[in-house]
């Protein structure tokens, strides 16, 4: 919900749209034993959000979950009157006969025994681990990614569709020149790879502040990000939690790796 007018000083003003937030939770933790890749933590990109002057909006930024039964940690922008969807954090990878967990995107199925099967993703955020299969190699599936589903063996691949984030902000992994956002980790398979967007390979964390979920065995997810962004040249009234302000483009970034707050 944003709200359409707010009072500055008991003086009426009217809304500035001008805001586009990325938010991005952290990744799950892989799967242990035979272990399935972590999911990747949620992404949601709201755009044309009111921020009104002289409030103070709280950024949480969430942790990657370690290796084993951890989801990662939820990510979200709130203050005001506004009300957002927070990004939800991705889902754990399955360990044995344990199951993978649900997510921002579904963590991947173990290999083991009679195996496990994929965990579901957030509709809008993220996508379906890959469920594990005993009887190829006692193969582990692949955690879910913001743009795909889990593999077979390997993370499912993130979101480019916020390039220009990444490319304004030195953030997500660039990939000749094309910045992703949220993979999912492969499964712990020799080979296995995770997804583009820091997914974790076999025994490999998550990128940091990608949102990537860990790689099958003992990685863990990475933690998430928040990008603010507005049309033109915009200097906040204050900050906490040292966010890094970039201006290009037409465009200035507030840019969180960790919590902190940012009031117009």
């Amino acid at each position: 919900m944003l709200n359409i007018i707010a009072a500055v000083n008991g003086t009426p003003t009217l809304p500035d749209l001008g805001f586009d937030l990325l938010v991005i939770a952290g990744g799950g933790g892989s799967g242990t034993a035979y272990g399935g890749g972590g999911g990747a933590g949620g992404l949601v990109n709201t755009v044309a959000v009111n921020l009104v002057a002289a409030t103070t909006y709280t950024v949480t930024v969430g942790p990657g979950g370690a290796n084993g039964a951890n989801n990662g940690t939820n990510s979200n922008v709130t203050g005001g009157i506004l009300t957002l969807t927070a990004a939800v954090g991705g889902g754990y990878g399955g360990s044995g006969s344990s199951q993978p967990s649900t997510g921002g995107s579904g963590g991947g199925g173990s290999g083991q025994s009679a195996g496990s099967s994929g965990a579901v993703g957030t509709s809008g955020q993220g996508n379906t681990g890959a469920s594990g299969n005993p009887g190829d190699d006692n193969k582990p599936g692949g955690g879910g990614g913001a743009g795909a589903a889990g593999s077979s063996k390997d993370g499912g691949n993130g979101s480019s569709a916020y390039s220009s984030f990444g490319s304004a902000t030195s953030s997500g992994q660039n990939i000749s020149g094309t910045y992703w956002y949220a993979g999912g980790g492969g499964g712990a398979y020799g080979g296995a790879t995770g997804g583009n967007g820091g997914g974790g390979g076999v025994n490999t964390n998550g990128t940091a502040n990608t949102g990537g979920g860990g790689g099958g065995n003992s990685g863990a997810g990475g933690s998430g990000i928040v990008i603010i962004r507005r049309a033109g040249s915009f200097t906040a009234t204050s900050t906490t939690g040292s966010p890094t302000r970039y201006e290009t483009g037409g465009y200035t970034y507030y840019k969180f790796t960790g919590n902190g707050s940012i009031t117009r």
